[in-house]
């Protein structure tokens, strides 16, 4: 007897009994419909089986591994989580209310931006203070004696550097100088080394002759902060110089990136943002 459902079981339809099938077709018709149904099952249980098999494969691949989600490297250096030093009790951070100096208060050293990953650091500049020769050992000779006379009358506290070689070639040098006021830190950089003229500054890295200034400054945007970088214009020599220096209230910061044949502009640009925003 066959029953045919519409919309709800109330609805249903039973006809009048027909006529019965031979008691032998009944036995058969199962058979069939059971192995028919076993087919069918089993073919369901081995295609899903292949798919969630590939998607874990997928998902268990690193992105590169997996063709058409590779994603190349825009030439960007891993650096530490960056975080800001602990300040003296009761003492503000600079532009902030209540520090109308522009002070920074914490620990100039620890303000340094720290090296990327597989860097090697540079056994003269690890992240203390260092002398004033050792700074200007990163001029050219012929400003070197004017640069230090700056220094001397001006009331430069003192200054700390890091370095570092990254496996590429490339060498960084980070120098902050911490001057007693925010007035000398913008003498020191306006007068003696000219870092906001229309053609340049003054005063150039050793082995450097012909500048180029660098647009991406304009992008970088950390309040209260000055902004100048440059790079070494064509020719040159064996290396290329990229610098900039960064005004941040009493701190001036100098960064320096050299590297043969040619310095690259993507880590200098990242190095100089992040050390901007340490000081900002």
């Amino acid at each position: 007897m066959t029953v045919q459902l519409t919309e709800t079981a109330a609805d249903a339809v039973v006809p009048a009994p027909g006529p019965e099938a031979p008691a032998s077709a009944t036995p058969r018709r199962t058979r069939r419909v059971l192995w028919a149904v076993a087919r069918w099952t089993a073919a369901v249980v081995v295609c899903g089986g292949v798919g969630a098999g590939t998607a874990m494969g997928i998902t268990a691949l690193d992105r590169n591994d997996v063709p058409g989600l590779a994603t190349e490297s825009d030439g960007r250096w891993e650096y530490p989580a960056l975080r800001l030093p602990a300040l003296p009790a009761d003492r503000p951070r600079p532009f902030t209310q209540g520090n109308d100096g522009e002070i920074h208060h914490a620990d100039i050293r620890e303000l340094l931006l720290p090296a990327p990953a597989g860097a090697t650091p540079d056994p003269e500049r690890k992240g203390g203070f260092v002398s004033t020769d050792a700074y200007l050992s990163l001029y050219g000779k012929e400003f070197r004696g004017e640069l230090k006379k700056a220094l001397a009358d001006s009331t430069l506290r003192h200054i700390a550097a890091r370095g570092w070689t990254t496996p590429d070639g490339t060498r960084t040098r980070i120098h902050l100088l911490r001057f007693s006021s925010v007035a000398y830190a913008e003498s020191y950089k306006d007068v003696a080394l000219q870092a906001d003229a229309a053609d340049g500054p003054k005063a150039l890295p050793d082995g450097v002759e012909g500048v180029v200034l660098e647009n991406f400054a304009d992008d970088v945007d950390v309040p209260d902060t000055s902004l100048y970088a440059f790079r070494e214009k064509k020719p040159y020599g064996p290396d290329q110089v990229r610098w900039a220096y960064i005004q941040a209230g009493d701190t001036l910061a100098l960064i320096t990136q050299t590297r043969k044949g040619e310095a690259l502009a993507v880590p200098f640009q990242q190095t100089v943002t992040l050390q901007n925003q340490l000081l900002g």
